[in-house]
């Protein structure tokens, strides 16, 4: 094969991959502005500031100081999200309901409302039930946001890839360019009898 014509071939390959690249990099970088602009978005729409403290003696210095630097900021990000959520909710989740997650409460509440309805005039049993029914209650109500703001979070996180795969693209796209052109630059160079 004749010098020229392979370098123009791969000078060509090497063109047609840094479109490919560069459109995939616009690509990326489209669905990681979506991404992070739909969590500040939907976020913010729920007005929710971000406390100063968790009040848990147990949690580490950088969650301490996040929520220190944190502290007043209305929640716009999918990291301030996450922190909120696994910090600060979780921690009071578990001191409302003494340990237990939704389902243990409500079949808790449930065993008693049988007991209740076995014994209706149990006062004991009866005041347990109203007690047992504001945990269920907030409980839920604490998981379903702490569920919604780490789906926020997982979304912001994907955002945050996309951005950084599209500049990793970006670059791939511009060295295919590079190489292209000089493959080009080389091929009208090579002698029309040069082989491979």
């Amino acid at each position: 094969m004749k010098r020229r014509a392979f370098d123009r071939i791969t000078s060509t390959v090497g063109l047609l991959l840094a479109v490919i690249l560069l459109i995939g990099g616009g690509l990326l970088t489209w669905g990681g502005t979506f991404a992070n602009n739909q969590v500040k978005d939907q976020l913010a729409a729920q007005k929710i500031t971000l406390p100063a403290a968790t009040h848990n003696p147990k949690e580490s210095a950088d969650v301490t100081a996040f929520f220190k630097a944190n502290g007043g900021k209305m929640m716009t990000t999918g990291k301030q999200a996450q922190m909120y959520a696994d910090h600060y909710i979780a921690f009071h989740l578990q001191g409302i309901g003494g340990g237990k997650v939704y389902s243990e409460l409500s079949g808790e509440e449930m065993g008693v409302k049988a007991a209740l309805t076995a014994d209706p005039t149990n006062a004991v049993l009866s005041a347990k039930v109203a007690a047992l029914d504001g945990q269920v209650n907030t409980v839920f109500k604490g998981e379903s946001l702490r569920g919604m703001l780490l789906n926020a979070y997982a979304f912001w996180q994907l955002g945050q890839i996309a951005m950084i795969a599209s500049w990793v693209t970006y670059f791939g796209g511009l060295l295919f360019l590079i190489l292209a052109l000089m493959g080009f630059a080389h091929s009208r160079r090579a002698s029309e009898e040069d082989a491979i």
